[in-house]
C-alpha cells in the first residue's frame, strides 16, 4: 500500500532511507532544518574561495558505498569521480613519520621493516578481518536487530568463533604485533567507533580490511559529492526535498505518528522515518509517554568522540603534508582515556589534519591551501572559545614541527572553529556528540536503541545512533534497513 512518509534529517541514513522508501512505491517528504542537504557531510563555500567539508572525510569501504548506487541501477562514476590516496596517510610520531602506502605489497614491506615477521602477520591479520568484513558487513549489519533470533541462521552461527564478538580489539591486535607503532596505526580505525581499543569486539578488525586493504580513496569536488549523488538518486525516485525546514514536534493519534509539525505548519503522514539525533527526536519531538526510553538510559550509554575542528584557509601553499596526516606523537591509550573514562579536554592530545587541496584544486584559491584539524574530545565537556583557541595554538605548533614551516599563523585566509556547542545547535546532536554512540559490545545489535518506535507502529529511527552504528557505509545500510521496515 502507498504511503505518504516524512523523513527528518538528510544524513546518509535520511538520503539512504528515502530514496529506498520511495523505489517502493510512497511518496516521500524529506525535512531538513539546515539551508543545505547532508546533515554532518554539508559543505560550505567562503567568500573568498575556500570550499570546506564540514564531517566525513575518509571515503573506506567503497564496495558498501557502491552498492547503495547500484541498487538503483547506478555507479558512483556516474556522479562523482574517485581517486586513490598514496600514501593513504602519513602517521607522525614524536621519532618519526609513517607513510602508509596504497600498495598493498608495499604495506607489508612496510610492516616488515618496521617489525621483523610483521609482514606475513600482516597477511594473517587481513585474512582474518577480510572473513568478517564479508560475513559482518554483508549479512551481519544488515539485520533490523528487533531479536537475538535474526542471528540463528547456519552461516552466522557457523561464523560466531571467527567473528571474535567476545575478545577485544587491543588484544586481538597484539596477537599479532608488538611494535608501538604497528600497535597504533591498526588501532587507529576504531577509535571513532567511540571507545578504547580494550572496550571495542574484536569484530572490528573488519575496520582495518574496508580501510587499509580496500585503500583509502576521495571523490573529487569533496564528500558532499556523495550526498548530491544520493540526492539525485532520490530526486529520481521521486523524493520531495525541503531546506530550512525545521521539524517542532511530532503529532501523535490512536497510538500513530499522524503529522509532523514543519516550520509551524501541521502535515499529515502515514509514517514518520527520523534521521534525526534520536534522543532529540524522543526527547523533543514526542510526549513523554511515547518514548522509547528515558533520560537516565541516554546518561548511562557510552558515545562515540565529540571533536574539535578547525577549517583554515592559507593564503600559501604548505609543503611536506599530505592529503591525511595522523598526529600521534602522544599515547593512544591516555587520550582514550579522557575520552571515553574522565570525560575532560585531554593533557597531551592527538588529532588529525586534512589537506584536500594537495589532492583536488578545487578546494582552495590558486596557490592556496585548503586544510581542517579535527582532535577527538570526550562529549558534554565545557566548551569555551579560549579553550578551542589554547588547543589550536597547539596544533598549530605541531603542525609547523611537521611541515617544517614557521608564522603559519600570519598565513591564515580564513578560519572557523566547530566544537560541542555547534554540533548541538546543528544537529541537535546529544551532549554534542560527532560519531554516535560507540560500538561497544554492550551496545552491539539488539543492545543498540530499537529503529523501531516500541509504542507507535509508524514511527521509526535511523542513522548512527541505532543499527548498526557510526560511519558513512552503516548509515547507508541504516537507511536501507529502515526503509524496508517501513514498508512493512
Amino acid at each position: 500500500m502507498k504511503k505518504k512518509i516524512a523523513i527528518i534529517g538528510s544524513g546518509f541514513s535520511g538520503l539512504s532511507a528515502a530514496a529506498y522508501s520511495s523505489r517502493q512505491g510512497h511518496e516521500v517528504y524529506v525535512f531538513e532544518k539546515n539551508s543545505t542537504l547532508g546533515g554532518r557531510a554539508r559543505q560550505f563555500t567562503t567568500e573568498n574561495g575556500y570550499i570546506f567539508d564540514m564531517g566525513p572525510s575518509w571515503y573506506w569501504m567503497p564496495d558498501i558505498i557502491e552498492s547503495f548506487f547500484e541498487d538503483f541501477g547506478k555507479k558512483a562514476s556516474d556522479f562523482y569521480e574517485l581517486v586513490p590516496l598514496d600514501p593513504q596517510f602519513e602517521m607522525v610520531f614524536s621519532d618519526g613519520i609513517m607513510a602508509v602506502p596504497h600498495d598493498y605489497h608495499q604495506m607489508k614491506e612496510l610492516f616488515e621493516k618496521t617489525e621483523k615477521g610483521a609482514g606475513k602477520r600482516l597477511d594473517d591479520f587481513m585474512e582474518d578481518a577480510r572473513y568478517k568484513y564479508e560475513v559482518g558487513m554483508k549479512d551481519f549489519v544488515n539485520k533490523p536487530c528487533h531479536s537475538w533470533f535474526e542471528f540463528i541462521s547456519p552461516k552466522i552461527a557457523k561464523s560466531a568463533l571467527k567473528l571474535d564478538l567476545l575478545s577485544n580489539f587491543h588484544r586481538f591486535v597484539r596477537k599479532y604485533f608488538s611494535h608501538p607503532k604497528l600497535i597504533m596505526l591498526m588501532e587507529f580505525p576504531v577509535i571513532f567507533l567511540g571507545a578504547a581499543p580494550k572496550d571495542i569486539p574484536a569484530l572490528y578488525s573488519l575496520m582495518n580490511y574496508g580501510g587499509y586493504k580496500l585503500g583509502t580513496w576521495y571523490p573529487m569536488g569533496g564528500f558532499s559529492k556523495v550526498i548530491d549523488a544520493m540526492a539525485a538518486v532520490g530526486r529520481e525516485q521521486g523524493v520531495h526535498f525541503h531546506c530550512n525546514a525545521n521539524v517542532d514536534k511530532i503529532i501523535i493519534k490512536d497510538k500513530k505518528a499522524s503529522a509532523v509539525v514543519v516550520n509551524n505548519n501541521e502535515i499529515e503522514f502515514d509514517a514518520v522515518i527520523a534521521s534525526s539525533d534520536y534522543h532529540h527526536t524522543e526527547n523533543s519531538l514526542l510526549p513523554e509517554e511515547y518514548r522509547n526510553y528515558t533520560e537516565e538510559y541516554w546518561k548511562k550509554r557510552t558515545f562515540a568522540p565529540s571533536c574539535l575542528i578547525y577549517y583554515l584557509g592559507f593564503k600559501e601553499r604548505i609543503p611536506n603534508l599530505k592529503h591525511h596526516t595522523l598526529f600521534f606523537e602522544h599515547d593512544l591509550d591516555l587520550h582514550t582515556h579522557e575520552i571515553y573514562e574522565d570525560k575532560k579536554w585531554p593533557a597531551q592530545p592527538l588529532f588529525y589534519a586534512c589537506c584536500p587541496s594537495k589532492t583536488d584544486p578545487s578546494t582552495a584559491p590558486e596557490y592556496c591551501e585548503n586544510i581542517f584539524l579535527l582532535m577527538p574530545i570526550a562529549t558534554g565537556i565545557e566548551d569555551h572559545e579560549e579553550v578551542r583557541e589554547h588547543y589550536f595554538l597547539e596544533m598549530i605548533k605541531r603542525l609547523e614541527k611537521h611541515t617544517k614551516t614557521s608564522g603559519l599563523l600570519s598565513k591564515i585566509d580564513y578560519k572557523k572553529s566547530y566544537c560541542i556547542q555547534d554540533f548541538k545547535d546543528d544537529y541537535n546532536a546529544y551532549e554534542g556528540n560527532a560519531y554516535g554512540l560507540a560500538n561497544t559490545l554492550s551496545q552491539t545489535a539488539v543492545l543498540k536503541p530499537s529503529l523501531r518506535n516500541k509504542k507507535i507502529n509508524n514511527l521509526f529511527y535511523t542513522g548512527q545512533l541505532t543499527v548498526p552504528g557510526p560511519g558513512v557505509p552503516p548509515s547507508i545500510i541504516s537507511g536501507k534497513i529502515v526503509a524496508h521496515e517501513a514498508n512493512k
